[in-house]
């Protein structure tokens, strides 16, 4: 479903996207979609050579392709780029600046219904919807927004625009960046499981979860999510780390930055995942593992803890993970040797 948005011109677009113009930059669009579904107001981009002509001829407005529509001779306005999606997904972001949670900004506000603690400080354009709770001495950016059942600790910190989706609960102490976009149900900041074993009566005690969170510029965190605080020290997510719902990160963690991890990935505590790395679905990390810069972890793989993943591009597969190459090959063997049985 599309949101509002603002129009701009292709010559704007192009601008801000740092692709070539070829054809009317006056053109207005104010949306962006498929090949199928768009519409005269839409742009619509293609990364294959193949998918050009059905771009042409759709009702779109303009067309976001490579370098290989560049000589191209048509009607329709064509902005060339190196990386169409890229380009693609910064258009789709200036027409919707100004937008809010549902689609179009709202101006700030607080509803009657949320319950704002006297000490919290609320900057210009904040907007809180129905029934969320703000506590003691928490701060929240300029245009930013806590939607509607978010219960935002004492002292928790929001920076600018961000986005924090219904049902939200950050616990006391937290910190979040600017940019940052929280999605419905997550949970931030919760205590970490670590416990103490009494060898005497097997009873388990809890230890001190007493660290906080620090989230940074530019992090977004899918619906559902759980990333716990530090036991003594801190986790932090850096900046531009992207996770999916349902993901898990453990106490003091170190997510690097611009790490992707997709959903339903859990990672133990005190874990450190370097910058760009890429965790498929459903990976597990046992405690004190580290995955070097640039790693890429397939779904499902396992990792042991105490255990260091390194090799900037390598791809690792399967439990415990192991090189790809050498993944396939064990498999290619047991494949063999079930074919002699």
């Amino acid at each position: 479903m599309k949101g509002r948005v603002t129009p701009r011109t292709l010559q704007q677009i192009a601008e801000a996207t740092g692709a070539r113009l070829v054809g009317d930059g006056s053109v207005e669009v104010s949306g962006v979609a498929s090949i199928e579904s768009a519409s005269a107001g839409d742009v619509v981009f293609v990364e294959d050579e193949k998918h050009l002509p059905a771009a042409l001829k759709s009702p779109a407005g303009a067309v976001i392709a490579g370098e290989f529509a560049a000589s191209l001779r048509c009607s329709k306005p064509l902005l060339i780029s190196d990386h169409p999606k890229l380009a693609f997904a910064r258009a789709a972001r200036l027409l919707r600046e100004g937008s809010s949670l549902g689609g179009g900004r709202q101006h700030g506000g607080v509803h009657a219904s949320a319950v704002i603690h006297p000490s919290a400080v609320l900057e210009p354009g904040v907007l809180i919807e129905e029934r969320a709770v703000i506590g003691e001495r928490a701060q929240v950016g300029e245009n930013s927004r806590v939607g509607a059942g978010c219960v935002i600790g004492a002292g928790v910190s929001i920076g600018r625009d961000c986005e924090i989706y219904p049902n939200v609960t950050i616990y006391p102490g937290s910190a979040l960046g600017n940019r940052v976009i929280v999605h419905a149900g997550a949970v931030l900041g919760s205590d970490g499981f670590g416990y103490v074993r009494d060898g005497k009566t097997g009873h388990y005690e809890k230890f001190p979860q007493v660290g906080r969170l620090v989230i940074e510029d530019d992090v977004e965190i899918g619906a559902n999510a759980t990333v716990d605080r530090g036991a003594l020290d801190e986790t932090r997510i850096r900046r531009g780390a992207k996770l999916d719902n349902l993901v898990h990160i453990g106490h003091n963690c170190q997510i690097g930055e611009d790490v992707v991890i997709a959903a339903q990935t859990g990672l133990s505590g005190s874990i450190v995942i370097e910058n760009g790395v890429v965790l498929g679905g459903q990976v597990g990390i046992g405690e004190h593992a580290r995955i070097g810069e640039g790693v890429m972890l397939g779904g499902q793989g396992g990792v042991l803890p105490n255990k260091v993943l390194r090799g900037k591009g390598a791809a690792f597969w399967g439990t415990p993970a192991q090189p790809l190459r050498q993944y396939l090959k064990q498999l290619a063997t047991l494949a063999r040797l079930a074919k002699k049985q």
